[in-house]
């Protein structure tokens, strides 16, 4: 009985440890069991990082084959190649050469439009320079400014330098002109005093011979009555003598009046203003106020008064006058005309 139950507690001992050693193994390949699982799930995430670098590399693959190029390929880009930079160079060639000729074509232009441009300010100045007078300065300096403009809008270009030189000729011209204008209306007043100067003197002349006939008459009868009467006193006698007193005192009155037509005073003055500096007019004025002549021609003739500088009474103003001229006929400005009456210094 003990032997049995030893040989039962035995096998009980051999079945416990057994069942022991079972689920030891069990533990085991349930340990195993989830091992593998976890191992086949990152086999399993591998394998589709791995399918996707695949199709990745497929397609990068695909691509690669689609931009691969063949040698004959090569061969044939490089043909066409060649050809078009040929075109390239031709084209650029053909370029540059229209490009020239449109240079040439434009410097052409360019030289006509200045040339033009040229000749419509310098017939433009001329026609301005024309048509100046003593009164119209600031219109035709106006004019001269808007021809210099349009030049401008015509690419001839017109520094400020030349403007103010355009300008200054322009201002030169009408000085000029207003001398010459002054000039003229002397001129004019001149011969106009010098025709009455003249029908004055033939006036005193004829005046002079018939009272020089007269007296010799009124003598001649005089001396006749004085011989008829035989140095009696006569009612005819005193009034030949009463004839040929008033004769004689009519012929004073002529010569007087003959001197009279040739007092005057011989002046000089100066107009910086109108005719620069150095410049001086000479000549004669009967005024009896001669600076009201001074102040008629600085009023009539020229933008500015003139400065007197001499003024000379004499009983023969013309000669003393014509005496200035000839002596200073070397610094006469216009010595064309004799009768002008500007010299410079």
């Amino acid at each position: 009985m003990l032997g049995l139950f030893a040989g039962a507690f035995c096998v009980f001992v051999l079945v416990e440890a057994k069942s022991r050693n079972v689920r030891e193994a069990q533990r085991e390949l349930d340990a195993r069991a989830k091992q593998a699982e976890g191992s086949l799930a990152a086999l399993i995430a591998r394998e589709r990082v791995l399918n996707e670098q695949a199709t990745r590399l497929s397609t990068m693959e695909t691509e690669l084959e689609g931009r691969t190029i063949s040698y004959k390929d090569l061969q044939d880009e490089n043909a066409v190649l060649k050809h078009d930079l040929q075109n390239i160079d031709v084209n650029l060639r053909k370029l540059e050469l229209d490009r020239q000729l449109q240079r040439e074509a434009q410097e052409a232009l360019d030289h006509r439009c200045r040339d033009l441009g040229g000749r419509y300010l310098q017939d433009n100045i001329k026609w301005i320079g024309s048509s100046l007078t003593p009164n119209n300065f600031a219109s035709c300096k106006q004019r001269l400014q808007k021809v210099i403009e349009r030049c401008r809008g015509i690419a001839h270009d017109v520094s400020s330098e030349d403007e103010a030189a355009l300008l200054t000729d322009l201002k030169k011209e009408y000085e000029k002109v207003v001398r010459a204008a002054f000039e003229r209306e002397e001129q004019a007043r001149i011969k106009a005093q010098i025709r009455e100067e003249q029908r004055l003197e033939r006036e005193v002349e004829r005046e002079l011979k018939q009272l020089q006939r007269e007296r010799a008459a009124i003598q001649e009868a005089l001396t006749r009555a004085l011989a008829e009467a035989k140095d009696e006193h006569s009612a005819e006698v005193e009034r030949l003598k009463a004839r040929l007193a008033e004769a004689e005192d009519k012929s004073e009155r002529a010569i007087s009046r003959a001197q009279m037509t040739k007092s005057g005073h011989v002046y000089v003055i100066s107009n910086i203003g109108s005719f620069g500096e150095g410049v001086f007019k000479i000549g004669v004025t009967r005024r009896l106020d001669p600076l009201d002549r001074i102040k008629e021609l600085g009023d009539a003739s020229v933008p500015f008064p003139f400065d007197v500088h001499m003024m000379i009474s004499s009983d023969n103003a013309p000669t003393l006058e014509n005496a200035l001229h000839r002596t200073l006929h070397r610094l006469r400005i216009n010595k064309v005309n004799p009768r002008k009456e500007f010299f410079k210094t």
